[in-house]
């Protein structure tokens, strides 16, 4: 019998650094990394998830533009049949296109702002790529911002001059356990999250800093619908506001501190500017309206008295408050981050050893872990070769309102008209809202390019399909600006079928414009990671960190930065010298009131941190008809809409659908049980999911994560019910604010009911015919 040839690769993603085994050249198994206690189960899907059915084996053409060139039966996208093409003819038609929409419209004509996490690789990053060759060729219309913190990125550099509070590093762990009496948490701590980071995290962490956080003696409160969004260990204390109304529970927070002279004024007067402007709104003094514990209670359906009662704790203990990422994905989602600066500002601990504000802790792995910052490992997308560019969120409104306008931070931007849609490294069907909307704006070019290893709802979507290989099937290097480690990703397998890598697709299409030495300069796979490791290593010398060279890095499989010798404190250096320090706002302090963003003069985001009223929440009059508020978190088995097709992801479906968590009496109250598939809708759509009844869920409130692959009931048609429970079928998608214009994933009111009928077929994962 003849032994089969083992062998094992390092290897990285954006859940976890592995060790690929490979028998007989067969990708079979996943051993985590040596170190890491605690490995995400995510990573234990990719054997299955790179040899899935759902992968795209060949170039394919959709038919119709195939037999009769671009802008054919737009409305056929998603429904119609594919046909198989060689890579020469598929470059060829690709070439061809870019050509005529430049010369013919202008390269602002082309929108290849790929947004999405792709792969944790740092070179092999299909979203650097296409924006690299596309600046070779005379650029392209852009996205800017992001989903994760929309309106955050763009309020911060206002209020406290850099976007840090919420990227990292913030005040680390070790800060906290030894300091911090009482953490509370807008949003919680959901351990899940801790899980990814985007290019890789070597080592988990978060879990036993939570621990050791809990055993000296931090207390924790959790602000959010959902218990489970802080671990039971924790023994947190749960307050269960209505969802998007944060904010006003913040604000009968300040009220009980500066009512009861509980506020810190010596803070508040040397550090920052505007006070009394919000003051003048927090007491009434304009309105007639005190903003005081009472008000906030009927707003936020929490009593006055827990409301007075926390705000008298906080102020009595070295308290950390932080703001999940999620609640500035809301209507008006730059208030509750503004808030809880303006909150924690107040409590006059910012700078403090334990104390002051967080934006980010549990939204995503390494946040608080202490590290030694060096420069990041990133390859440069090149000189911008025009200025044409929309608020990521705003890119469905682009598509269907070619020259209207927007203002957004200050400016206004006109859309272009858009005739070619690149696409490369994600799948805005996991991260837009209104699905039904996007659909029909996808109809809208005259040709849509995408490059994808799997068939998901976007290469569905697409004209023009290019296989490309996994990171399983390359070399690279994954490396976070949250984790300590930078780890080999050593290819393991050939390509699947006929996948190439997008390097060298877009190296191919940039020789034929001439521009094949400008993006690449002289370089191939291993000289490129060669030169980005060397970069980095540069870059920790100059900072005194000790890195072994490339080659010793990647005979060890990986490289990793010592801890930093003291815990980090966000904003000590600003706090022990403010004049020596100052902050980069206009004013060199925190700015409560902000005359910029006052004089910019939007309705939807004054001067001052502000409750405003969502377009939809419990509170309003449509939750009549819909009185269920649905909330879009992270999964648990994949990122985002990730190896959804494959085996870790699928076995949390219930009945082949995504669950949804409902509330015990909600689920009652409409005869539902554990198990049963329902139907969740509203004016915008509808779509079916598998009901997970818990007390866990506030009543009034339902969870349905993000990611599961969209699977139309008629596949191409907007409006048509989604059998597999993406949620951003049922979402709004409308901007934070004339500001920010972010997402607002979490604002959205729906209706639920159990399904009756004959069961749809889940199709999301087979290829399309």
């Amino acid at each position: 019998m003849i032994k089969p040839t083992i062998s094992r690769h390092q290897h990285s993603a954006h859940w976890g650094a592995f060790q690929a085994v490979v028998e007989d050249g067969r990708f079979v198994a996943v051993e985590p990394f040596q170190g890491d206690c605690q490995p995400s189960p995510i990573s234990q899907a990719l054997p299955d998830a790179v040899y899935n059915s759902a992968r795209i084996a060949h170039p394919m053409v959709r038919r119709s533009w195939l037999e009769r060139g671009p802008g054919a039966a737009p409305e056929k996208r998603g429904a119609e049949p594919f046909v198989q093409v060689s890579w020469e003819q598929a470059l060829r038609l690709v070439g061809d296109e870019i050509e005529r929409v430049k010369g013919d419209f202008g390269n602002a004509a082309i929108f290849a702002g790929s947004y999405g996490w792709a792969s944790a690789g740092r070179f092999h990053h299909p979203i650097t790529l296409i924006k690299r060759f596309f600046n070779t060729i005379g650029g392209f219309t852009n996205q800017v911002g992001n989903y994760s913190v929309g309106a955050g990125l763009i309020l911060l550099p206002y209020v406290v001059g850099t976007t840090r509070a919420t990227g990292g590093p913030l005040t680390s762990w070790d800060s906290i356990a030894g300091n911090t009496e009482l953490f509370v948490s807008f949003g919680g701590l959901p351990l899940k999250n801790s899980q990814v980071a985007d290019g890789g995290i070597a080592i988990h962490t978060i879990e036993s800093w939570q621990h050791r956080a809990k055993e000296g003696g931090v207390e924790f409160v959790n602000v959010s619908p959902n218990r489970e969004d802080c671990a039971d260990f924790l023994e947190a204390e749960w307050i269960a506001p209505r969802p998007n109304t944060d904010v006003a529970l913040m604000l009968g927070l300040a009220h009980t501190l500066a009512s009861e002279g509980l506020a810190d004024q010596r803070f508040i007067d040397r550090y920052c500017v505007g006070y009394q402007r919000f003051s003048e709104y927090l007491l009434g003094t304009l309105d007639g309206t005190a903003k005081n514990a009472d008000w906030a209670a009927r707003i936020c359906d929490v009593s006055a008295e827990t409301i007075r009662t926390l705000a008298r704790r906080m102020a009595s203990h070295r308290t950390m408050l932080n703001t999940n990422l999620s609640l500035q994905r809301g209507d008006h989602g730059e208030q509750p981050f503004w808030m809880t600066i303006v909150l924690a500002s107040m409590l006059g601990q910012i700078g403090l050893p334990g104390g002051g504000f967080g934006l980010g802790y549990g939204s995503i792995s390494g946040m608080g872990v202490p590290q030694t910052e060096i420069r990041p490992l990133r390859m440069s997308t090149g000189t911008r070769a025009i200025d044409s560019a929309v608020p990521v969120a705003r890119f469905v409104d682009m598509l269907l309102n070619p020259g209207d306008s927007i203002d957004w931070n200050g400016r206004t931007v006109v859309f272009p008209d858009i005739r070619m849609i690149y696409w490369a490294g994600g799948n805005p069907f996991s991260h837009h809202q209104d699905i039904n909307r996007m659909v029909s704006a996808f109809q809208r070019p005259d040709t849509i390019v995408v490059h994808e290893p799997w068939w998901t709802p976007m290469a569905r979507m697409a004209d023009v399909v290019l296989p490309i290989t996994t990171s399983l099937e390359r070399n690279d290097i994954g490396a976070s600006t949250r984790d300590r480690f930078l780890v080999k990703m050593e290819q393991a397998i050939e390509p699947v079928a006929e996948a190439r890598n997008d390097f060298d697709v877009f190296a191919a299409l940039a020789e034929r414009f001439g521009t094949l030495e400008a993006f690449s300069e002289g370089r191939d796979e291993m000289a490129w990671l060669r030169h980005l490791y060397d970069t980095t290593l540069q870059a920790a010398q100059d900072i005194g960190v000790e890195l072994p060279d490339f080659d010793g890095f990647w005979d060890a499989g990986h490289a990793e930065v010592p801890a930093p010798a003291e815990p980090y404190v966000m904003f000590a250096d600003f706090r022990a010298d403010p004049d020596a320090n100052p902050l980069k706002t206009a004013s060199g302090k925190i700015e409560i009131f902000s005359q910029s963003i006052d004089d910019f003069g939007y309705d939807d985001c004054p001067g001052h941190p502000t409750w405003l009223e969502p377009a939809e929440w419990l509170g309003s009059s449509i939750a009549s008809d819909y009185p269920l508020h649905l909330l879009s978190n992270q999964p648990r088995a994949r990122l985002h809409s990730q190896l959804d097709c494959a085996t870790v992801s699928r076995a949390t479906k219930i009945q082949g659908r995504e669950p949804v968590w409902i509330n015990t009496a909600d689920a009652a109250d409409r005869g539902i049980h554990d198990g049963v598939v329902v139907r969740i809708f509203n004016d915008r759509g509808a779509l079916l999911a598998g009901a997970h009844v818990t007390e866990a869920m506030r009543i009034g409130v339902l969870q349905l994560p993000t990611g599961a692959w969209y699977d139309p009931q008629e596949p191409g048609v907007p409006g048509t019910l989604d059998v597999h429970g993406n949620p951003n079928v049922v979402t709004l998608d409308k901007g934070t604010s004339k500001l920010a214009q972010g997402p607002v994933a979490q604002t959205a009111l729906v209706q639920l009911e159990r399904y009756e009928g004959p069961l749809p077929a889940i199709k999301a994962f087979d290829p399309p015919p």
